[in-house]
């Protein structure tokens, strides 16, 4: 799914592409929807079909050799760009070797995370964050993973899944107090980067109500998944009976969609 933020009420818009076309699946919360997998995968890197999928929808050679897959994806502070390695040079010119921003996002606790300049504010709505706040701006990627290594200490790195999806928050938490309490506790090298900016970036979700629980499924356990689309955050769908579908997870999954008012 593509999403976008609208800036004017802080509306996080969802998108999804069909071949060729593309649809708003927010006109769609509360109608019946029907995802059914055919059974076959498709590679999201090199589109050869493939029994089983890994990472973000690869098969398993290129999960193992593509730039889209490498260590310093999941792991910015071992990332190469900067010294003209990495498994294709070209791919990290164009996205690792780029500006990059560390920053803290709020759901149920503060994250700290590293996103490229221009994933911003893609990667907060992706991982269904409540807000966020722009922590360090650095010129490559290395240089925020170090970034994030050393807030780590402070900051949890995982969003908790399951709580973001109930919307379990703290509501006391202020990014902007997190940020500057958090200040002279970077490296002086590292915090020669430290951003002034101070907005705070708010999102809205699509969803109609928040379960109390949530009972996740996948297209491993069952065919097809349907029902009453009650909301979607992040990657995931709502349905009634409190079932959750993680789409992403299913990048390269052949589906067939069936939509009813």
């Amino acid at each position: 799914m593509q999403t976008v933020w609208r800036e004017e009420d802080e509306q996080v818009v969802y998108h999804l592409r069909l071949e060729d076309e593309k649809w708003c699946m927010n006109d769609f919360v509360g109608s019946s929807v029907r995802l059914t997998w055919t059974g076959r995968i498709f590679c999201s890197n090199c589109g050869n079909q493939t029994k089983n999928s890994f990472g973000e929808g690869m098969c398993y050679t290129c999960f193992t050799t593509a730039a889209a897959a490498s260590p310093c994806i999941i792991r910015p502070e071992l990332c190469e760009a900067h010294l003209g390695k990495g498994r294709d040079v070209e791919f990290e010119k164009a996205n690792h070797l780029q500006p990059h921003y560390v920053y803290l996002a709020a759901t149920d606790v503060v994250k700290v995370g590293v996103t490229r300049a221009t994933q911003v504010p893609t990667r907060w709505m992706d991982q269904g964050a409540r807000s966020a706040v722009l922590l360090a701006e650095v010129p490559y990627r290395q240089l925020a993973g170090e970034i994030e290594v050393a807030m780590k200490s402070y900051f949890t790195d995982k969003t908790n899944w399951k709580n973001m999806l109930r919307d379990i928050q703290d509501e006391t938490i202020d990014l902007v107090f997190e940020k500057w309490n958090i200040h002279e506790q970077l490296p002086a090298d590292l915090g020669a980067y430290w951003s002034e900016n101070d907005q705070i970036f708010n999102f809205n979700y699509p969803v109609l109500n928040y379960p109390e629980k949530v009972n996740s499924t996948s297209f491993e356990k069952v065919d097809a998944v349907g029902g009453k689309l009650t909301g979607i955050r992040g990657q995931y769908l709502y349905f009634d009976e409190n079932t959750v579908l993680n789409l992403r997870k299913h990048t390269g999954y052949e589906i067939e969609i069936s939509i009813n008012d």
